[in-house]
């Protein structure tokens, strides 16, 4: 197969596929991360070359040099998306459009080949034409996708790689929330930081998740659910939690956001907040805020609510703020109006349950 920007994928179906009753016992609970559908997708990359051999294939270990440049240097990105059951028996994606811009700006901060969005997103398509039946019934069910790409070549050297290896594999999730969405406590870290001016913060990379795990780990040790990290450089600023955008609302119902500085992931469920926010006629502020003010707004009633927004959990409310000398709440610790309200359109959107004016809902199938 030659490369280039238009690829032909190979369909290999998997020939020890799970069976239809065995499929149904694991989607009866399939949780998070936990449960893997039949097939997964591979693209590889060469230098002078470009992108080849596209297929399909069984979901399967892929075979690893012990030398291979990613357990090095960890040249490494991915994304995270859903597909959707619809009422009338088709699928939905929200926005890949938008993960595969995203997936090729991760890859230039990395030094690693962009894959061509539309391969991105045709390999979406053909992963989810095989693998529909894995997607759960019911109103909380979804399809979780992940993309990925690593450099595969197999030395040892600090330049980038010559060689990567593009994936996708799929995992059935169940609610995020059982028993309802309810507010998450959260831990503002004294001594942990995600990411530094000039640093990889706006990637979406292997490596600031791994950062972000000890801080994660203080957090539950204290009693809290995420992580808040404040800036690098001053420690005042609030930048965003372990793997969500953070959103403030006050009493005017305004809603403020830290800007995108570099340090802070471009989220596109944060895109989409700011988006329908202003929709709904709320002034919208992409403005630094500080952790004081945090405090201060909270205490004086002035800050109304806080959430944290991602592909996980949509939109998260924030009720408990807890750090080394204390801790507050924010609007009584119960959720709040234009919180659900805005979890509530997102999430119609997505199952294309309401009207798309922005054109976001990729029809599937």
């Amino acid at each position: 197969m030659s490369g280039g920007d238009k690829l032909d994928f190979e369909i290999r179906p998997n020939p020890a596929a799970v069976s239809a009753a065995e499929r149904a016992a694991l989607l009866a609970n399939p949780g998070f991360g936990r449960v893997f559908t039949d097939h997964m997708v591979t693209v590889r990359y060469a230098d002078g070359k470009g992108w080849y051999d596209a297929r399909v294939e069984a979901r399967a270990p892929i075979p690893m040099d012990p030398a291979a440049a990613v357990l090095h240097y960890a040249q490494e990105i991915f994304e995270g998306m859903k597909a959707y059951r619809t009422a009338d028996g088709g699928v939905t994606m929200f926005r890949p459009d938008a993960n595969a811009a995203r997936f090729a700006d991760s890859a230039r901060r990395m030094a690693m080949p962009p894959l061509p969005e539309q391969t991105f997103v045709e390999s979406l398509h053909r992963l989810i034409e095989i693998d529909r039946e894995w997607i759960p019934e019911g109103e909380d069910g979804s399809l979780y996708l992940r993309p990925f790409m690593f450099a595969s070549e197999v030395f040892l050297g600090v330049r980038p790689a010559n060689e990567y290896l593009y994936v996708v594999i799929a995992s059935p999730a169940g609610a995020y929330f059982a028993g309802g969405v309810k507010p998450v406590t959260v831990w503002v870290s004294p001594d942990y930081t995600r990411a530094a001016p000039g640093g990889t913060g706006a990637a979406k990379c292997g490596g600031n998740y791994a950062a972000s795990l000890a801080a994660q780990a203080e957090a539950i040790e204290n009693g809290c659910d995420q992580v808040v990290f404040l800036d690098a450089v001053e420690r005042r600023f609030v930048d965003e939690l372990g793997g969500m955008n953070v959103f403030f609302v006050y009493d005017d119902d305004t809603l403020v956001t830290p800007p995108l500085t570099g340090t802070i992931l471009p989220g596109i469920t944060r895109e989409s907040v700011l988006t329908l926010a202003r929709d709904a006629g709320h002034r919208v502020e992409e403005r630094p805020v500080t952790f004081a003010d945090w405090q201060a707004d909270a205490a004086s009633g002035r800050l109304r609510e806080v959430f944290a927004c991602g592909t996980a959990a949509v939109v998260t409310p924030i009720g408990t703020v807890r750090f080394p000398d204390g801790e507050f709440l924010v609007g009584g610790g119960e959720p709040g109006r234009v919180t659900m309200a805005l979890r509530q359109q997102l999430v119609d959107l997505q199952r294309g349950k309401v009207a798309d004016p922005h054109n976001w809902v990729h029809r599937v199938l």
